[in-house]
């Protein structure tokens, strides 16, 4: 039950902490600036979901820490990805072994692990961090175990403290009480812990219908946290004396003496790490001399998968993302402003370039939640705000969100998908009321004919009755499986020559997939532009998952 938990737990978690990942970065302001914190967090940790993933379904604690051990080390960016995998590692080691029933007494010995591996890691830990946050629920995580708790009870104690000592940071660091905010690797991992234990309790069952663990009321630890999250333009500080942050994968060939290296990065910089054991490490160092770093591992093996991040660069970067964010606040408000959800880059361009204000990321396996369709409108300038779901599976959520805002209008204008709402888009008329707009682009949007191919992942069924084997090729016409086949070029071809046989249309729209290449792309715009000579074609990179190829006719 513990490795199932923790297995089934840890993708929802990380997957919160991606969803705040860019709040997260603009709290980074010391003393690690080394890339966005919240970014590099995520990154840690979906390195881990990947490895989680790969396991067989009956895993036990052990292969899971395994896995968490070696995915948050392979996968770790920046300073607070790097300490973020060793406090994985240490719970995760310490867990193993774990009798079932869960007890506070496994919650404590996790947590004390975690406390001895994170701060092994680190040669000069520093208070007001992630680190200090760690020691804190650790300390009440033994309380707990004290005075008797059950596992629930525990994990709700544990979360409390994690949000009151994130608010505790600025009192411990200067710079962040200077700045106005709290140490931002220490909220991230909060919202790590926080959404992992409400999974665990059965709070959630999945992310999208995620609720905190705390009611956001002026007495809750939570409330009292991000009370403290002032975030502004910090043009004057001066930063760090080092420039360059360099972190890198390291293979010994031979063995070595760590006490030495460790000494050597810091003689070359500081925030030096390094983690790991014989033959696999990461090491991390803030640095001038970066080319000297690499230098000397290649003594006893191979780097790989280097980074070298300029850190003078990145913070002026991220001062001029909150003057933007400043700036656009101070605007008065628009009339109409547009939320679209889309899978792929590609696509989310598009829609910016068709006057979207806010592209929230979703589609067919990752459908956005209620709370990220509000975050989005809540971000956008507007008096009132159009919702574009672009997926069946989002409109609920859509139409949720939109009854939920109480401080502008919000519609939902029902697309299902993107094809769709670009046509929709081209139908708004700037100085149209919202009704009239809504209407012309449902007007719009339903003149549109789409269609999609994609891959089977299990035995099915066409239309027609005719079998699909997995990892067939699909023609979908208007949700209908019409077109089966091995080759997504040919397939594509199909599905376009039947939809102009039922009715003639004029422009073809197509998006090419993120597994699709250029050059197969290329080759089927040339087939369809051979089958269907008078049709013109528009096409983009959509970049989407999944679906090598989506397009719609009108």
């Amino acid at each position: 039950m513990i490795a199932k938990t923790v297995r089934t737990c840890f993708p929802i978690a990380a997957g919160a902490v991606a969803e705040k990942a860019e709040e997260i970065n603009k709290l980074n302001v010391f003393p690690v600036p080394d890339g966005d914190t919240g970014t590099n967090m995520s990154l840690t940790l979906q390195s881990v979901v990947k490895e989680l993933s790969a396991l067989p379904v009956d895993a036990d604690m052990e292969a899971i820490a395994g896995a968490i051990t070696h995915g948050s080390l392979m996968g770790a960016r920046g300073n607070s990805g790097v300490i973020t995998s060793q406090i994985l590692r240490g719970v995760a080691e310490g867990l193993v072994g774990a009798t079932e029933p869960a007890t506070s007494a496994h919650i404590a010995a996790a947590l004390r692990r975690a406390v001895k591996v994170a701060f092994q890691a680190v040669r000069k830990p520093v208070e007001g961090t992630i680190l200090t946050v760690l020691r804190d629920i650790s300390t009440k995580a033994d309380e707990c175990e004290k005075k008797h708790m059950t596992a629930e009870e525990a994990l709700d104690a544990i979360v409390v403290e994690a949000y009151q000592s994130v608010a505790r940071t600025p009192d411990l660091l200067p710079v962040l009480k200077e700045n106005g905010v709290v140490d931002s690797g220490a909220f991230g991992f909060a919202i790590f812990l926080e959404n992992f234990v409400a999974a665990a309790l059965g709070r959630a069952s999945n992310i999208e219908d995620f609720s905190a663990t705390f009611d956001a009321d002026a007495d809750s630890a939570k409330a009292g946290a991000l009370d403290r999250v002032k975030i502004e333009a910090n043009d004057d500080w001066e930063g760090s004396e080092y420039r360059y942050c360099n972190e890198f994968l390291f293979k010994a060939e031979k063995h070595f003496d760590e006490d030495k290296v460790l000494q050597f990065l810091a003689s070359m910089g500081d925030c030096e790490l390094l983690v790991g054991a014989y033959p696999d490490y990461k090491v991390h160092v803030h640095s001038n001399t970066p080319n000297l770093v690499l230098e000397h591992m290649l003594q006893f093996g191979q780097v790989y998968e280097v980074f070298i991040h300029n850190m003078d660069l990145e913070v002026a970067e991220r001062t001029a993302k909150i003057h933007a964010d400043q700036e656009a606040a101070a605007e008065p408000a628009k009339p109409l402003g547009f939320v679209a959800v889309a899978a792929g880059s590609g696509e989310a361009e598009i829609l910016k370039s068709l006057g979207v204000d806010v592209v929230v990321s979703g589609g067919q396996t990752m459908n956005p939640s209620t709370a990220d369709l509000l975050d989005a409108v809540a971000k956008v300038n507007a008096e009132a705000v159009i919702i574009l779901p672009n997926n069946g599976n989002i409109r609920m959520a859509a139409e949720a969100a939109a009854n939920a805002c109480e401080d502008k209008r919000v519609v939902v204008v029902p697309t299902k998908t993107v094809p769709q709402a670009f046509s929709a888009l081209f139908a708004v008329m700037p100085d149209a009321g919202v009704d009239d707009v809504v209407e012309a682009m449902c007007d719009a949007y339903s003149e549109v004919r789409d269609g999609e191919v994609t891959r089977a992942v299990r035995d099915s069924s066409a239309s027609d009755g005719s079998p699909i084997h997995s990892g067939d090729v699909m023609g979908i016409i208007a949700g209908s499986i019409d077109i089966v086949g091995s080759d997504v070029l040919q397939v594509t071809v199909d599905c376009i020559n039947r939809m102009m046989d039922e009715e003639e249309g004029d422009s073809l729209t197509i998006l090419a997939g993120e597994e699709l290449s250029d050059d197969a792309f290329q080759e089927i715009l040339d087939a369809i532009e051979e089958a269907q000579p008078d049709l013109e074609i528009d096409s983009h990179r959509g970049e989407q998952p999944l679906y090598p190829v989506i397009f719609s006719i009108e």
